[in-house]
C-alpha cells in the first residue's frame, strides 16, 4: 500500500508529488481543517480556556477524503510548513485521523527541491507540541480579544468594527503618525546654492559656512538675509580653499528575511506587503516553468533569519566567480547576524534554491511580477556574497570673498563595485572633477531657493512593516495580513502615494481603545506578548499560564467599561445646524464609514447631511441628471462599497445608477466604444470596451491616446511615467533587453 503525505497547499503538493515515486499519495488539507467556531467564541474560559475546535462545512469532504485514504496507507507522513502555523495545521490533521501526537510523523524542509524532500523523508521528526500550543495560544487569546472588544464596539460605535491583538496597534501608528502631521507647523528656510565650472563640466555645491562658522538647517530664515547674501557675493571670486578625499568600504546587504523583502519590494517593485507574500508564497511552492514542470524557487518565505546554508554558500561563490571573476568574490563567505533576538537560526534567510539559476533564464517562463520579485531575491542574496564596494568620497570646500563665505561640494566615485555590480543602490554616483587646493573656479549661476521644513512622511507597506518589526510586533507570518485587515475594516485607507491614512473611524476606534483599554494598545504590551509565546514554544512556559495572566484583568475591565460609557457620549457631538424636514437640532454622528448630520429627532425623523467641508458634501451635491425614474435629481452617495449615484429622493425612490469611470480612449476594435476602468472580482483593475459583450476588447494597463509606431497598437501606461506597447507580440516587446545568462 502506498504512504500518504498530506500538506496545506495544492500547489504543493503538486510540486512535491513530481519527487516521489509511485509508492507515495500526496494530498491538500487546503489550509486548516479546524478552527474555533465563527459564530460563538469558542474558548471555555472557566476551564483552562479549553478549545472548542470544528471542522468547518466547506472543509468536511476534505476531511472524509482524507480519512479514506488514510485508512489504506501504510504510513502517514506531515509535510505543513516548519513554523507555528504548520505545526498545528499538522496537529488538527493528526487530531480528525485519530493519530496519537507521539506517533505523527513530521517532515521537515525549507525549499521544495528533489534534494531537500529526500533528506525530509530520510529524517521525519516528531511533532513539536510547544510549537503547537505557542500557536494554539495565540489563536486563543486573538479570540478572546476579537470577540470581546468587538461587541462593545459594536454596541458603543457601530456594527461592523472589529479590534485585535495587532490589527488595533497597527492603526495606533497610523493614526499618531497622522496627528504628528496634522500638529506639524512647517518652517520656512533658505539655501544658497551653487553652480562651479571646471574643465566643462559643471558641478553643484551649497553654501555651508559663514565667517568659518557651520551654517544650521534654519538659520537663513527669510529673503532678505538669504538676498543679502547674495548681494555680497556679487563680485566675489571663488576659489578651493581644500579637498578632502577618502575610500569607504561599504559591505553588502544581508540576504531577505520576511520583513526585510516586504520592505524592498516595496521600494523597489512598488508591490503591497500582501503581494509580495502572494509571489513568495507561489515561488516557495512551486512555479510551472515552461518545459521543466514545478518546482519550488525560494527557500520559505517566512523567517527572520538571515543564515545560508553551506550548499547555497558554495553555489554562490561559484556563480559569482564564474560570471563577474575571482575579484569579485571574498577570500571567505560573508556571514550576517540578525537583529532580532528571536531569529530561529535554524532556519534560512530568503534565497533562491539554485543559485546557478540566473534570473535572466526564467525572464521568459514566469509570470512577469513573480520574475520581479524572483530577480529581486535572487539578486540580493548572490550579491550578500560579493565582495565590498570600494567608493571615493570627496568633499571640497570652495571659498569666497576672501573666506567669508565657504560652500561646500561633494562627490562619490565608484572605484571598484562590489555587490553593486549586480544589487546598485537607488541613488545616483555623483561626480566631481579633479578639483586642486587654491584653484580658482567659474561661477556659472548662484540663487536662493526658498523651503519650508517637512513632517514624517505617512507609513507605507515598508515602512509599516519596518515599525512593527522594530517594536516588536507581530512576527513574519502577521505582518501582511495585519495590513489586509486595517484596510478592510476601514480603519485606514491609501492616498494618491499609496501611503495610509486613517479613516475618521479609525481615529476614534483608536481614541477609544487607547484611554480605555490601554494594555491592549500599548506597544509594549503587544511586544511581550509575542515574548511570551516564543516562551512558550521554546517550552519555557504554559500557555494557559499567558492566556489565564492576561485574561482576568481584561475582562474585569471590560465589564466596567461596558456599564460606564454609552454610545451617546463617544459618537455623538452638539452642533448648531437645524434639521430642514423636522426643525430638531442636528447632530455629529459617527457611523461605520465616519462622521456625519443627523437628525437628534432619530428615529421619527431619519434625516442625514455629510458634514460641511467634507469630501462627502462636495460629491453629494446634486448632479447635473435626473432621475428616469421620478424625475429628481441624482445625487453622488458613499456606501459600504465607496461612491455611488442614486436619485435624490432616497428612501422614496430608490434609482441606482452604476458610474462608469471612462479613459477618454477610443476602442481600437470596434471603433465605437469608449474604453472603460473595471474591476475583477478579486477588485484588480482592468481596462476593457464599454460595448461589452458587443465588443470584448481588454488590457490589464491603462491605455493613453498614443499609438505604436511599430504596430499601430494603442500605448499603455507601465509604470512610473512610463509607456509601453499594449501589444504582447508587438516587435517592440519582443525586442526588449534580456539580462545576460553569462
Amino acid at each position: 500500500m502506498p504512504k500518504l503525505v498530506i500538506v496545506e497547499s495544492p500547489t504543493k503538493a503538486k510540486t512535491i508529488s513530481n519527487f516521489l515515486g509511485q509508492n507515495f499519495i500526496v494530498r491538500s488539507s487546503f489550509g486548516h481543517i479546524r478552527d474555533l467556531p465563527k459564530s460563538e467564541l469558542g474558548v471555555d474560559v472557566k476551564n483552562s480556556f479549553a478549545a472548542s475546535y470544528v471542522t468547518p462545512k466547506d472543509k468536511q469532504r476534505i476531511v472524509a477524503d482524507l480519512k479514506k485514504i488514510a485508512a489504506k496507507a501504510d504510513d502517514i507522513l506531515f509535510a505543513t510548513d516548519e513554523d507555528r502555523e504548520g505545526e498545528a495545521i499538522s496537529w488538527h490533521l493528526a487530531n480528525v485521523l485519530n493519530i496519537k501526537p507521539k506517533n505523527v510523523k513530521r517532515l521537515v524542509f525549507h525549499e521544495i527541491t528533489a534534494d531537500a524532500i529526500k533528506k525530509a523523508m530520510e529524517n521525519p521528526r516528531p511533532l513539536d507540541l510547544n510549537l503547537v500550543n505557542a500557536q494554539q495560544g495565540r489563536r486563543i487569546l486573538d479570540r478572546l480579544v476579537g470577540y470581546k472588544l468587538s461587541p462593545f464596539l459594536w454596541e458603543k460605535v457601530a456594527r461592523g468594527l472589529s479590534a485585535g491583538r495587532v490589527q488595533s496597534v497597527a492603526v495606533r501608528l497610523v493614526v499618531e503618525r497622522e496627528r504628528e502631521i496634522q500638529a506639524f507647523k512647517p518652517e520656512e528656510y533658505w539655501t544658497l546654492e551653487a553652480i562651479f565650472k571646471k574643465d566643462e563640466q559643471e558641478f553643484p555645491a551649497k553654501l555651508n559656512k559663514i565667517k568659518n562658522r557651520k551654517i544650521e538647517k534654519l538659520e537663513i530664515k527669510n529673503k532678505k538675509t538669504a538676498d543679502k547674501i547674495l548681494a555680497n557675493l556679487k563680485n566675489a571670486a571663488y576659489q578651493v580653499a581644500e579637498v578632502e578625499k577618502k575610500e569607504v568600504k561599504k559591505r553588502p546587504f544581508p540576504p531577505f528575511t520576511t520583513s526585510t523583502l516586504q520592505q524592498e519590494a516595496n521600494k523597489r517593485l512598488g508591490f503591497s506587503a500582501k503581494q509580495t507574500m502572494m509571489l513568495a508564497q507561489q515561488l516557495y511552492e512551486g512555479m510551472n516553468i515552461k518545459g521543466a514542470g514545478a518546482e519550488g524557487l525560494i527557500t520559505y518565505m517566512r523567517t527572520d533569519s538571515v543564515n545560508l546554508s553551506e550548499k547555497f554558500l558554495n553555489e554562490s561563490r561559484a556563480a559569482i566567480k564564474k560570471n563577474f571573476g575571482a575579484e569579485y568574490l571574498p577570500a571567505k563567505p560573508n556571514f550576517y547576524t540578525t537583529k532580532s533576538k528571536l531569529a530561529q537560526e535554524a532556519h534560512e534567510a530568503i534565497r533562491p534554491t539554485n543559485a546557478s539559476l540566473h534570473p535572466g533564464e526564467l525572464k521568459e517562463k514566469l509570470e512577469p511580477r513573480a520574475w520581479r520579485l524572483y530577480d529581486l531575491i535572487w539578486k540580493r542574496a548572490v550579491a550578500s556574497q560579493m565582495r565590498e564596494a570600494i567608493i571615493e568620497a570627496t568633499i571640497a570646500g570652495i571659498n569666497a570673498d576672501k573666506g567669508e563665505y565657504q560652500f561646500r561640494a561633494s562627490g562619490n566615485i565608484i572605484v571598484f563595485p562590489g555587490f553593486l555590480k549586480i544589487y546598485p543602490e537607488t541613488q545616483k554616483e555623483t561626480l566631481l572633477p579633479n578639483l586642486k587646493k587654491d584653484e580658482m573656479l567659474e561661477l556659472k549661476n548662484l540663487e536662493s531657493v526658498q523651503h519650508f521644513t517637512e513632517p514624517a512622511a505617512r507609513y507605507n507597506d515598508g515602512s509599516l512593516v519596518k515599525i512593527l518589526e522594530e517594536y516588536g510586533i507581530g512576527r513574519p507570518s502577521t505582518y501582511a495580513p495585519t495590513i489586509s485587515t486595517i484596510i478592510t475594516r476601514g480603519y485606514v485607507e491609501r492616498d494618491e502615494k499609496k501611503r495610509f491614512q486613517p479613516t475618521d473611524i479609525g481615529f476614534l476606534v483608536t481614541d477609544i481603545l487607547v484611554k480605555h483599554f490601554p494594555e491592549i494598545i500599548d506597544y509594549q504590551f503587544t511586544a511581550k506578548m509575542e515574548d511570551s509565546f516564543d516562551e512558550i514554544a521554546s517550552g519555557q512556559t504554559s500557555w494557559i499560564t499567558v492566556i489565564r495572566d492576561f485574561y482576568g484583568p481584561f475582562e474585569k475591565n471590560l465589564k466596567i467599561k461596558t456599564k460606564e460609557l454609552s454610545k451617546k457620549e463617544l459618537t455623538e457631538e452638539k452642533t448648531n445646524e437645524v434639521c430642514d424636514k423636522c426643525g430638531s437640532p442636528m447632530i455629529i454622528k459617527m457611523g461605520r464609514f465616519g462622521k456625519f448630520l443627523a437628525c437628534s429627532n432619530y428615529p421619527e425623523c431619519k434625516n442625514t447631511k455629510p458634514l460641511p467641508g467634507s469630501e462627502d458634501e462636495k460629491n453629494n451635491a446634486p448632479l447635473d441628471e435626473k432621475c428616469p425614474k421620478c424625475g429628481s435629481s441624482l445625487m453622488r452617495r458613499r456606501g459600504r462599497f465607496g461612491m455611488f449615484i442614486s436619485c435624490g429622493d432616497y428612501p422614496k425612490c430608490k434609482y441606482i445608477k452604476k458610474e462608469v469611470k471612462s479613459t477618454g480612449v477610443k476602442c481600437p476594435k470596434c471603433e465605437k466604444g469608449e474604453i472603460i476602468e473595471r474591476r475583477t472580482r478579486a477588485k484588480r483593475i482592468f481596462f476593457s470596451c464599454g460595448r461589452y459583450p458587443e465588443c470584448d476588447f481588454a488590457l490589464w494597463n491603462r491605455p493613453t491616446k498614443e499609438k505604436c509606431s511599430i504596430c499601430g497598437f494603442l500605448m499603455v501606461e507601465a509604470g512610473k511615467e512610463k509607456i509601453k506597447c499594449g501589444n504582447p507580440e508587438c516587435e517592440t516587446n519582443k525586442k526588449e533587453k534580456k539580462e545576460p545568462t553569462r
